[in-house]
Parts: structure tokens; sequence; C-alpha cells
């Protein structure tokens, strides 16, 4: 290849109609578009140095515009997306539950006195709804 073009990647190898799936876009993405600066600018550093040969700026990460030429589908993944993947998006699906569904366990503190009888209490509870219980730990010393 000539001086400058960009390096082969994975992307170059996969079929044309691959998906690209893109988690944590809000993060992903603009780590994809400085990657080629930073890049640079080390390796300018070194080759202004002599470190490096001037040919070294030839083994680099995609620039960003060369990125988006390799996509054909992307489903970009966030919580908060951006501008980019708004402007990008042909359709936005919110998700409104937790992703398992669960809302998170009411918590209760208890005295130390007599915790193991409160657990085992407990325990006996369960067994005779016919339920299952997993005791962790009830404190880093009993660990």
């Amino acid at each position: 290849r000539a001086p400058g073009q960009p390096n082969f990647t994975l992307l170059d190898f996969f079929p044309a109609d691959y998906l690209i799936m893109v988690d944590e876009s809000h993060v992903t993405l603009p780590q994809l578009r400085g990657m080629y600066a930073g890049d640079r600018s080390r390796k300018e550093s070194l080759v202004e140095h002599g470190f490096r040969l001037p040919s070294a700026f030839d083994n680099r990460p995609l620039q960003y515009h060369e990125f988006e030429s390799h996509i054909n589908q992307i489903v970009y993944v966030s919580a908060t997306p951006g501008p980019v993947e708004l402007a990008n998006s042909s359709q936005i699906v919110q998700q409104i539950i937790r992703p398992t569904g669960l809302v998170d366990p009411e918590i209760f503190i208890r005295p130390i006195k007599g915790q193991m009888d409160d657990l085992l209490g407990e325990i006996k509870v369960r067994a005779a709804r016919d339920e299952r219980v997993l005791v962790t730990t009830l404190t880093k010393k009993m660990a």
C-alpha cells in the first residue's frame, strides 16, 4: 500500500452485511475519534528525536472517517447517547426498566447479638415455604 494509506484491519475481512455493536458508545466513539491523533502525536515526538523512522506513521489506527467507511450496519448502545449516536440513528429504543426487571432488595440492619439465631430463624421460615437460601457471609470476621 502507498504511504499514508490506511492499514488493513479486521473490518476488511468481514462480509459486506456484518453488524457492528458499539457498547457504551458515548465513551467508545470519542475514543475511536482520538486514537489516530494520539498515535500521531506520540510518533511525531519519536520521529523528531530519531527514535523512529518516518515510516512509523504508516503503522497507525484508522482515522474516524476511515472507520466510518467500513460501517454497513451499526447499533449504538448507550444509556446517555451523544449527538453522533442520535444523528446517525434511524430508530431510537429506550429501555425504561432495569435490565433484569428486578427492583433493589429492601435492606434490614439488625443487631449483632444473636445474629446466628436470627439467621437460622430466617432460614427456617424460608424452608417452611419451600424456598431456597444462600448465605454468603454475615460479617467480614466470619468470612
